[in-house]
């Protein structure tokens, strides 16, 4: 009987939408919301007592949690069930801009041209090479499509080719937990060979010089971290492979490369954008020994590029905050002494990266919240920067594995101009644009404009924002606006292109991007003023742009929408509780809520490589402070605004039941009528959903949340 009432109300409450389509709307109370079972679980630690009525939803095996995410999902589709026919409508919408048939520029590296294309109705890449020439043979490396077939989910982790060209190494995840399963390819037969290891980290692949040797990283399957790096040998068992390092500290990140040069092999700790370190092996002795290039030293950063007879270094050492660059010879490199100043640190310049040609040094520079090309002439020492035009956008270096060419590939978009690739000749100045996004229909750029602002924070900080809108929008406070950041970890959130965002713009909502703190927008500092117990400034920027944005008239408290995802659903959790007064509805994708009970369980994936970032709550000054501002700590008796939360139960960054126990004391002790729904897609982890257009259909139900909660149909 229960469902055949539910159905029954359902199908009314469509009915009753039928004669007008502004008149669809999303009714919370159609179907009871699901109620979880309130089981007391204590947590005292420094003589303070927190009490999670939730925490048996940890448990992934129980069938009493798998039912209750069930409900909650079941209760989202119910309450969205009016506006099923405008998701569909935003679906096709989005899909009818993409391009099916598509590919990308191709990368020459060796002797093939390397790309990667789309065929009409797949929703995987195909990766393709053809040898000498764009107008040679097409070779199929891996076909995505057919080797997703019939999986509810599908990721390549990346790929490495030997230098002979022969052999490909790839990692596969089929179920979205980032656990690569390496295999390999011979691309002269075709065949996949039967070494197979599992559980490593994708991408993290580098092979030596002799075509069959190649290093790797295994992740420990408690903490998710690739902790142990191991030598293996085409056609050897993988069980006797030899462990060539061990990451002790847990609160560092490993990898594994192979320098443009080809010469190294390197192995890289990396302790969360506080400490790093190298070890370099001479690619053409695999069974030598890593030597580190400076061992580690607590709020040392470097990375390095070979070249040559020496070795480029972006580093923080002696004070450089924005980092500055250095050169050492081979064999030199242990001694800082010996390290020598090439570009000095600068106050108000963030030197995030460099590309090293054998006659060009590029660097990728941030200042002022956007990003800048300088290219320096290896031979006279003379540079220029790449120039771009519009107020805000974002560019950077693309692929460029080969180290002869004066041919710069880089990358360019706004919030008006689509993805974009370029190819820019060092010494002429020239550049080519070898490709921009298609984006199919109607669309023309000229109908859209971005603008750069500036809100004033409530210490007297300038805050930037991004902001796009298409022509004709009003700025008189009456149309609605989306307002989004992710503020954590030094990530910087450039001004990017979406050609799914039209669909919202077009319907009259404007975007705005709120650089605040916590990223690396403005340099190095501007990351340290948002992290640690300086966090809250995070949590005020973007209250206090959006308080800029409703008094300049950009929109209204009942038109403003607020977005963020992982650490920006921390953002979205705290703002929330601290003023949810001023949205309309917010939008937390796989929110990091629950940051005290996760900071403080080291068997939880990543977490001690998160102190650096949040403190660790076991020293009572950090667990205090956490506490001010983790979303489910501070959840209480009063009013929230509409909200749509996702996650992914397979998710190893952010664990599922951390958003689903949000939801649950939410649902508890909120006291208003607003919507409170809560999907958890049971297939798919941190990323969402696998292939090109399952996606859409999550951004389509965001996007008809919103629209229907200002009264905007079809």
């Amino acid at each position: 009987m229960k469902n055949l009432s539910l159905t029954i109300g359902v199908a009314l409450l469509l009915a009753s939408c039928k004669e007008e389509k502004k008149a669809v709307i999303m009714n919370p109370d159609v179907i009871k919301a699901p109620v979880a079972a309130i089981k007391p679980h204590p947590m005292t630690l420094h003589g303070d007592t927190r009490e999670d009525n939730y925490y048996w939803l940890n448990d992934p095996e129980n069938p009493e949690v798998i039912k209750y995410l069930e409900a909650e999902n079941a209760y989202t589709d119910t309450v969205m069930a009016p506006t099923k026919s405008l998701q569909e409508k935003l679906f096709n919408e989005m899909k009818g801009r993409v391009k099916e048939q598509d590919e990308s520029v191709p990368v020459k590296d060796g002797d093939y041209y390397y790309y990667s294309k789309y065929v009409e109705g797949g929703e995987y890449p195909v990766y393709c090479r053809k040898k000498g020439s764009l107008e040679g043979t097409e070779e199929i490396l891996l076909d995505g499509n057919a080797m997703g077939k019939g999986k509810s989910y599908f990721n390549i982790g990346g790929y490495e080719i030997t230098d002979n060209e022969e052999i490909m190494a790839y990692g596969v995840d089929d179920v979205s937990r980032r656990n690569y399963t390496l295999k390999f390819k011979d691309l002269k037969t075709g065949k996949i060979l039967k070494d197979e290891i599992k559980n490593t980290e994708g991408g993290s692949y580098a092979w030596a010089a002799d075509n069959k040797t190649i290093f790797y990283m295994i992740r420990d399957q408690q903490t998710l971290l690739a902790t142990k790096a191991y030598r293996h040998v085409l056609g050897t068992d993988p069980k006797t492979d030899v462990l060539v390092y061990t990451e002790k500290d847990p609160q560092f990140y490993t990898g594994i490369g192979r320098t443009k040069s080809k010469k190294y092999i390197i192995s890289v700790s990396d302790h969360n954008g506080i400490s790093s370190e190298y070890r370099l092996l001479d690619a053409s002795n695999p069974t030598g020994e890593f030597v580190t290039f400076f061992p580690r030293k607590h709020g040392l950063q470097y990375y390095i590029e070979h070249f040559g007879s020496k070795f480029y270094i972006r580093t923080n050492a002696d004070g450089a905050s924005n980092f500055k660059l250095m050169e050492v010879e081979e064999g030199k490199t242990a001694d800082m002494k010996n390290w020598k100043e090439v570009i000095p640190h600068r106050a108000d310049t963030y030197l995030d990266g460099m590309e090293v040609f054998k006659n060009h040094l590029v660097l990728q520079e941030r200042s002022n919240a956007l990003l800048h090309l300088r290219i320096i002439n290896q031979t006279d020492k003379k540079e220029h920067y790449v120039k771009f035009d519009e107020p805000a956008y974002d560019a950077g270096v693309s692929a460029n594995p080969d180290f002869e060419t004066n041919t710069l590939r880089f990358f360019y978009t706004s919030m008006t101009t689509p993805s974009s690739t370029f190819d820019y000749n060092m010494d002429t100045k020239e550049e080519k644009l070898m490709k921009e996004q298609d984006v199919l229909g109607e669309f023309d750029k000229e109908n859209y404009v971005t603008e750069r602002l500036f809100a004033t924070a409530r210490d007297g900080v300038k805050v930037p924002i991004s902001i796009v809108y298409k022509k004709g929008f009003k700025k008189d406070g009456s149309q609605p606006l989306l307002q989004y950041a992710y503020g954590s970890y030094g990530y910087s959130t450039d001004p990017y292109f979406s050609a799914a965002r039209l669909s919202l713009m077009n319907r009259g909502f404007a975007f705005a991007i709120a650089h605040i703190r916590g990223g690396q927008e403005m340099g190095r500092q501007w990351y340290e003023d948002g992290k640690l117990l300086k966090k809250m400034n995070t949590f005020n920027d973007f209250i206090d742009v959006s308080e800029f944005l409703i008094k300049e008239k950009w929109t209204s408290k009942d038109k403003l929408f607020a977005n963020g995802g992982s650490a920006g659903g921390l953002l979205m959790g705290a703002i929330t509780n601290l003023r949810p007064d001023l949205y309309k509805g917010i939008l937390a994708g796989v929110p990091f809520v629950d940051v005290v009970t996760t900071m403080l369980d080291e068997t939880i994936p990543l977490t001690t490589g998160e102190w650096e970032e949040w403190g660790n709550p076991k020293d009572k000054v950090y667990y205090d402070y956490m506490k001010s501002y983790s979303p489910i700590d501070n959840v209480v008796k009063k009013d929230y605004p509409n909200m749509l939360i996702t996650t992914g139960f397979h998710d190893s960054q952010v664990q599922y039941f951390e958003p689903a126990k949000w939801v649950a004391k939410l649902r508890a002790l909120k006291t208003d009528k607003n919507i409170l729904l809560f999907h958890c897609d049971m297939d798919a982890g941190h990323g969402g959903a696998s292939g090109r257009f399952k996606r859409f259909h999550e951004v389509a139900r965001e996007y008809a949340f919103m629209l229907n909660l200002v009264g905007v149909g079809e």
